[in-house]
């Protein structure tokens, strides 16, 4: 007769090794999460079909053209890049952000040319702008 010998272990999943990779991985998320302070602008879109607005003694003009070149109160930039822009409203403004401020864009130029110079005067602080339109044909 053979005998047999059977052992009974209980068998359990231990959860701490578990539960300190989840507090590492919330650790991590939470040190590498970046919080970025949102800026807003206020946009005056002005009615296509109303008066034409009083023109300012001081403004700055951003006029952006159809290919995306930009120019600032007349004087082309160099090149379309967001760092020239900023550096050029800059010098244009003297630092002083109340300055009335018009962005002026063909109709066929690209939306990615307006964010950039919308973002561009967002990191000055400019906080209000308006975009130049016109009356439509037959008004």
């Amino acid at each position: 007769m053979k005998f047999q010998r059977t052992l009974k272990e209980d068998v359990s999943v231990n959860l701490t090794p578990l539960i300190d990779v989840v507090f590492l991985l919330l650790i991590f998320f939470m040190v590498t999460t970046t919080f970025s302070r949102n800026t807003n602008l206020m946009i005056n879109l002005p009615e296509a079909s109303g008066d034409s607005a009083q023109p300012q003694t001081v403004e700055i003009e951003i006029l952006i053209a159809q290919n995306g070149t930009y120019s600032v109160n007349g004087r082309q930039l160099v090149n379309n890049q967001l760092e020239t822009l900023m550096r050029t409203v800059a010098e244009v403004s003297a630092g002083d952000s109340s300055i009335p401020l018009i962005i002026t864009a063909d109709a066929n130029t690209t939306h990615q040319a307006v964010v950039t110079a919308m973002d561009a005067v967002a990191q000055l602080g400019f906080t209000s702008l308006n975009i130049a339109t016109r009356e439509p044909e037959g008004h």
